[in-house]
């Protein structure tokens, strides 16, 4: 009996599971806070169960802050005895977070641009994926649209850290092989008042177009000091500035600027063929039903993606491990690594162990703005 009764006792203990717990660090004041808030704000979107097991969500404000997302990720890691995290908002803290995740065997979801967060790829990056765009991608669709309309020289202004130099980076050497001449290269910083010592600087180089390496609000301050400097060409900015924050602190300013964007932004002008306009669509549903029309961003959507890719990998990951040890972590990283055919509202991810993104075109459009909205340019 008593050997019935521990057989029993076994069985019942292997059908319960801990819970899923899932750390999330993001920008939701500071200088980046109009991508970090709508990203908060689609964390309460978010499954309560994946796979039929509960999920907490312990949600941390960085402040834009680069030694504050590392000691957010450090607690969660140590105190909340988080399974994953998803974060941070930028690319200077999800670029200082990496070697505390791989040091703890922690996967990593990060809702930022910069292609270093995963590449090169090596035993640190081998725990961090990614749901935006790379740099490199939205640039060559930059340059794309610069050849197509005739622009031979360009001015660059962008932000004077890790971000404003991956764009640089990237958009040149691609300028470079394009014959597209840069006339000026110039560095502001996202809490800065005033650019214009830099706006002088490009408008006496007489560009054929600008690109504003910025991301959010501040990104709108170079092009309000160009257009009140009154310069006449092109202004292209970076998919880091898709949502309404920026439209409304740059205003008329902004009509006529192009930007790659993922297709979320311009879901429903997505032709029914795209395959990403049903996983956009929904998303678009969910977060307008809460907080109103208009008010969807790429960068919520982006949260979004990370726990699409979770809903995915979760799965193969229990039927390996419990959560809450390092061999569910382990599985859990190795799911991801397996993501194939996955559509999301930013495009389809085909992920492999030396590409922890996995995006291919259909994860970019060209738009501009037009009206005070986004428009799709065909």
């Amino acid at each position: 009996m008593g050997g019935l009764l521990a057989v029993l006792g076994w069985a019942l203990a292997a059908g319960v599971q801990a819970d899923i717990n899932v750390g999330v660090t993001l920008s939701a004041t500071g200088p980046a806070a109009s991508l970090g808030i709508p990203e908060k704000n689609t964390i309460a979107l978010l499954p309560a169960t994946i796979a039929g097991q509960k999920v907490n969500y312990i949600v941390l404000d960085d402040a834009s802050d680069t030694t504050t997302a590392v000691k957010n990720a450090r607690k969660l890691i140590a105190e909340d005895k988080v399974d994953v995290i998803i974060g941070s908002t930028t690319t200077p803290n999800s670029l200082a977070m990496i070697d505390v995740v791989a040091e703890a065997e922690t996967p990593m979801i990060s809702m930022a641009a910069g292609a270093k967060i995963i590449e090169p790829m090596d035993a640190k990056r081998a725990w961090v994926f990614k749901t935006p765009q790379n740099d490199a991608q939205m640039a060559t669709a930059i340059v794309e649209h610069m050849t197509n309309n005739n622009v031979r020289t360009v001015a660059y202004i962008g932000f004077a850290d890790a971000y404003g130099e991956g764009w640089w980076n990237e958009f040149s050497k691609i300028a470079e092989v394009r014959k597209i001449q840069i006339v000026a290269n110039e560095r502001f910083n996202r809490g800065d008042t005033s650019v214009t010592g830099q706006v002088l600087k490009i408008i006496a180089a007489k560009p054929d177009a600008v690109l504003i390496g910025g991301a959010g609000t501040p990104a709108a301050l170079p092009q309000k000091s160009l257009k009140e400097k009154g310069y006449k060409g092109i202004i292209y900015q970076t998919h880091g500035v898709a949502n309404a924050d920026f439209l409304r602190v740059c205003g008329k300013d902004c009509e006529g600027t192009f930007l790659p964007a993922g297709p979320v932004l311009v879901a429903a002008q997505l032709p029914d063929s795209n395959p990403i306009k049903k996983a956009a669509l929904e998303y678009l549903g969910k977060y307008e039903a809460v907080h109103g029309k208009g008010s969807v961003s790429t960068f919520g959507a982006h949260a979004w993606d990370a726990t699409k890719l979770l809903v995915s990998a979760v799965p193969e990951a229990l039927r390996k491990a419990q959560p809450g040890t390092p061999e569910f972590r382990k599985a859990l990283r190795d799911a991801l690594e397996k993501t194939r055919n996955l559509t999301a509202t930013h495009g389809v991810f085909n992920m492999s162990p030396q590409d922890h993104l996995g995006f291919d075109q259909r994860a970019r459009v060209m738009v501009r703005i037009d009206g005070g909205t986004w428009k799709l340019v065909q």
